[in-house]
């Protein structure tokens, strides 16, 4: 029950639920009651419910399921500033799970226009593109496809060693910086199936280019993060 305070009673309810999941009342996945049952519990109509987790919601606390109910969502079990480079291996790692790769392609392929044009290099011949699911202790949470010019990894094996970071790094070739693209989706036909996502669970896509420390670009990549475990924060500082 809603003990009322100086403030609105629709944000006593979102911290009553927070505290709720914080003691473990509420586990995550679990199925809150019904909104009649829950508004009976605390105290409060269903007009100030309905606003308490319409913005648990937004803060994606919770997820709604339409025709099943409302369920406490996954908190990211990963969490990165997006100002920082770091392979989905390190990633992986930093979050104290076991990183794997299920490869599903390599191939070595002729380069199209744009993938010239992304390189800056009209002499290019050969591409290696490289299509895997990244693992957390063997649950699938990142889909990644890599191009990267042949010459930059001429010795290239697919199964030796997962970090393609440390691929290039051991033929030479060092990461300096990336440029990011971020474009947030919902269900993806392909990718969502193969990260064995629910039909609400959203994706993070980050498609990037990464630079050496001679400013060229040496690695492309489009990843594909389940965004129930993955969490990018970047620090903003205001311009004077």
């Amino acid at each position: 029950m809603i003990k009322s305070d100086q403030r609105p009673l629709y944000l006593q309810v979102i911290d009553k639920i927070k505290q709720d999941i914080d003691k473990g009342i509420y586990e995550t996945g679990e199925r809150l009651p019904s909104e009649f049952q829950l508004s009976k519990q605390l105290g409060v109509s269903r007009a100030t419910l309905r606003e308490a987790l319409r913005m648990l919601e937004d803060e994606s606390v919770i997820v709604r399921r339409h025709g099943v109910g409302t369920f406490i969502n996954t908190k990211p079990l990963f969490s990165s500033g997006i100002e920082e480079l770091f392979s989905v291996t390190d990633m992986i790692k930093r979050g104290k799970k076991i990183p794997g790769a299920n490869f599903l392609s390599s191939t070595i392929e002729q380069p199209s226009e744009d993938d010239c044009r992304r390189f800056q290099d009209e002499d290019l011949t050969e591409m290696i593109v490289i299509e895997r699911v990244r693992t957390a202790d063997d649950e699938p949470v990142v889909y990644c496809l890599d191009k990267i010019p042949k010459k930059h990894l001429p010795d290239y094996v697919s199964h030796q060693q997962q970090s393609i970071f440390e691929q290039l790094e051991k033929s030479g070739t060092s990461i300096s910086y990336a440029m990011t693209q971020i474009e947030p989706i919902g269900y993806h036909e392909r990718v969502s199936e193969i990260l064995e996502c629910e039909p609400e669970t959203a994706l993070l896509v980050l498609k990037q280019m990464h630079y050496d420390d001679k400013e060229r670009p040496v690695l492309y990549s489009i990843n594909y993060f389940r965004a129930d475990k993955f969490k990018f924060h970047v620090l903003r500082k205001r311009v004077y």
